[in-house]
C-alpha cells in the first residue's frame, strides 16, 4: 500500500531524503542560519520570529519531553520552509506562536503538522525501520526511541503507515478528542468513523484509566480486551486489544487499537453476515 503524502509532508521529507534516522531538526535549523532558544510561551508549543533578515525557532520551556521540543522545533521549521508561511501566520510583530501536533485546526498549523511528520518520520526511513520491529504499542515504542519523537506523533504515523488494522485515539477527560486509522482499519465493512467530542465509551480500559488523573500524570498503562462496537458502533463483530498510556503532564490518554492476532482480515472482508448495521450506544 503506498501511504498517501500532502505536499507539506513530502517537502519534509525531501529535505531529509539522504540522512538517516534519527533526524535532528536543531541541526537543520542551524544549517540554516536559525537560532533555536528554550522560552516561556504561554497557550502555545513555540514561536517562529523573523529579525530583519533572520529568524528565531523558540519552543516552549513547560514543554519537558525531548520528542515534543524536537516536534515543536520541526513544526516551526514548516514555517520557515514552506512557501508563503512566513507572510501569513507572522504578525505586525514578526512574531506566530504555533500549537503543534495535531492540536490546531488551522491551515497552516496542520501543513506545519505535515511538515514535521515528514521531517522527523520520512516515509522511506521509518517504513524501514517498522517491518524491523513488533507490533502494536511495542512498535511504537521502539520507533519513538529511534526517531526521538514523542509517542503520539510516532503512534499516528506507525498507524498511519501500518498495513494491518490499527487505530490511535487521543482523548482528554472523559471524552475522544481525534481518531487516526490504518487504511485497512478504515475498510472495515459497515465501521462508522469515531468522531471529535463524542464520550469515551465506557465499557472500556479507557474510560477507566481516563477516570483517574494521576494515572496520567504518572504515565502508567494498561492493557484489556474490548470489542470494536464498544468503541464504533458499527462495524465486523470482532475483539480488539487495547493498550493505553497515560501521557504525564501533557495531562491526555493515548490509546492504541489493533486485531487480536488470531483474527483474519481477508474473511472479515468477505464475510457479508457482518455488514450488519448496529446502532451507536455513546451519543451525547
Amino acid at each position: 500500500m503506498v501511504a498517501t503524502r500532502s505536499p507539506s509532508q513530502a517537502k519534509g521529507e525531501e529535505l531529509v531524503r539522504d540522512l538517516e534516522l534519527p533526524i535532528d531538526p536543531f541541526a537543520i535549523a542551524k544549517g540554516e542560519g536559525i537560532e533555536v532558544v528554550a522560552k516561556r510561551v504561554r497557550g502555545a508549543s513555540g514561536m517562529f520570529i523573523r529579525v530583519g533578515d533572520n529568524y528565531v525557532i523558540a519552543y516552549a520551556t513547560d514543554i519537558d519531553n525531548v520528542g515534543l521540543q524536537r516536534f515543536s522545533v520541526a513544526h516551526e521549521l514548516g514555517h520557515y520552509f514552506l512557501p508563503g508561511h512566513g507572510d501569513h501566520v507572522l504578525d505586525a510583530n514578526q512574531v506566530h506562536k504555533s500549537v503543534a501536533q495535531f492540536r490546531s485546526k488551522e491551515p497552516y498549523e496542520i501543513e506545519a503538522d505535515q511538515f514535521a511528520v515528514g521531517l522527523l518520520m520520512p516515509t522511506m526511513q521509518f517504513r524501514s525501520a517498522l517491518g524491523k520491529m513488533g507490533e502494536g504499542f511495542v512498535a511504537v515504542e521502539e520507533l519513538a526511541s529511534l526517531c526521538n519523537t514523542s509517542l503520539v506523533a510516532t503512534t499516528i504515523r506507525v498507524v498511519t503507515l501500518s498495513p494491518t488494522p490499527m487505530a490511535a485515539v487521543v482523548s482528554g477527560q472523559d471524552e475522544v478528542e481525534y481518531c487516526v486509522m490504518s487504511e485497512s482499519f478504515k475498510n472495515l465493512k459497515g465501521l462508522t468513523w469515531l468522531e471529535k467530542r463524542v464520550p469515551l465509551p465506557k465499557r472500556t480500559a479507557t474510560y477507566d484509566f481516563v477516570a483517574d488523573p494521576s494515572r496520567i500524570l504518572r504515565a502508567e498503562r494498561a492493557q484489556d480486551t474490548t470489542h470494536l462496537h464498544e468503541w464504533f458502533g458499527t462495524g465486523p463483530d470482532v475483539t480488539l486489544v487495547e493498550e493505553v498510556v497515560g501521557l504525564g503532564r501533557y495531562g491526555k490518554v493515548l490509546t492504541v487499537l489493533s486485531l487480536e492476532d488470531d483474527v483474519d482480515v481477508d474473511e472479515l472482508d468477505e464475510d457479508e453476515g457482518l455488514e450488519e448495521s448496529w446502532t451507536p450506544r455513546f451519543k451525547r
